[in-house]
């Protein structure tokens, strides 16, 4: 359990469980003015190498924003797979369903951030490839205990279609946040997720409606849940978010972002999908998991690096 999950437990407030489904990687992480045109070498001014991987990421937002949670990936046999699985232990992360690959070395990201706090990132997936469906099938007790169930796209696709299917079976809300998406979900995954969580760009690629307005979001939520999720929220970063909900007003709600001065967005969406899945598994209203997760972006936006910019739930102002 969590240090956040064991203070709430302490209070007497409910504690939800949440299962994540995902990559593991080792973020090397280096600063330049600006992102480098192809062929480019740029001088830069700082490096560092923490924890990450989306999968991680989410399951460290969720641990620290007031949830139980338990991860299902594969780390490799090396110093940074012993490195991930510490780093996650240390957040009282139930690593059971870790596994440890001996053929493939752990996933690296490589990720270039500039002056102006966007970034590029090279995914070498490493021991991610090799989290299966068979990893699924051995670790359903994980899925039928959580309240949420959380998936992005950092691990072999049929992976993530047994997850969100089990979680399907079970009767348990399923999140995915399909991240990064290089084409078109099959239209057999929609019914099976509950809470579709794109960025702008992964919105577009799944839609294919171009997004650079609130109103583009809206039009894009609008054609995915014609095609069968539940609800769709679309992160917009400093724009906010927009949200086309079950039983909700077709048009949507757009929630503006809080107005802060980023130094770093590289776990921004990271933060509000654990953030929104732990808010959501305590048993709160969609639209104030909503508001929570935004809280805990805006804050991780402040902070360099993946991991180590995500706050903890006594962070979130109330």
């Amino acid at each position: 359990m969590g240090n956040s999950a064991k203070a709430d437990a302490a209070n007497g407030a409910r504690i939800g469980r949440v299962t994540v489904i995902g990559s593991l990687n080792m973020d090397l992480v280096a600063r330049a003015p600006r992102l480098p045109r192809p062929g480019e070498t740029l001088a830069g001014h700082a490096f560092a190498q923490v924890p990450g991987g989306k999968g991680g990421n989410q399951a460290v937002a969720a641990a620290r924003l007031g949830a139980n949670v338990a991860m299902i990936g594969c780390v490799g046999d090396d110093s940074n797979g012993a490195t991930l699985r510490g780093s996650l232990e240390a957040e009282g992360i139930d690593c059971t369903a870790l596994a440890t690959s001996a053929s493939a070395p752990t996933g690296v990201a490589l990720i270039v951030v500039d002056d102006a706090s966007q970034n590029a990132i090279v995914i070498v997936a490493g021991s991610n490839a090799q989290v299966t469906p068979a990893n699924i099938a051995a670790h359903e007790a994980l899925l039928a205990q959580a309240d949420v169930i959380v998936c992005q796209l950092e691990t072999p696709l049929d992976t993530v279609r047994s997850a969100l299917a089990a979680g399907r079976v079970l009767k348990r809300t399923t999140i995915l946040n399909p991240a990064p998406a290089a084409r078109k979900l099959p239209p057999d995954w929609f019914p099976l997720i509950d809470y579709l969580i794109p960025n702008e760009l992964e919105a577009a690629t799944l839609s294919g409606v171009m997004i650079e307005t609130p109103d583009d979001a809206r039009r894009a939520a609008q054609t995915l849940k014609a095609k069968g999720a539940r609800n769709v929220i679309v992160t917009l970063g400093s724009q906010g978010v927009l949200a086309l909900l079950d039983g909700a007003d077709e048009a949507g709600v757009h929630f503006p972002s809080p107005n802060v001065e980023a130094v770093d967005t590289t776990a921004a969406g990271d933060t509000f999908v654990g953030g929104f899945a732990a808010e959501l598994a305590r048993g709160s209203a969609v639209t104030e998991a909503i508001t929570f997760g935004q809280r805990a972006a805006a804050i991780a936006v402040t902070r360099e690096g993946a991991q180590p910019s995500i706050p903890h739930r006594s962070e979130i102002s109330a």
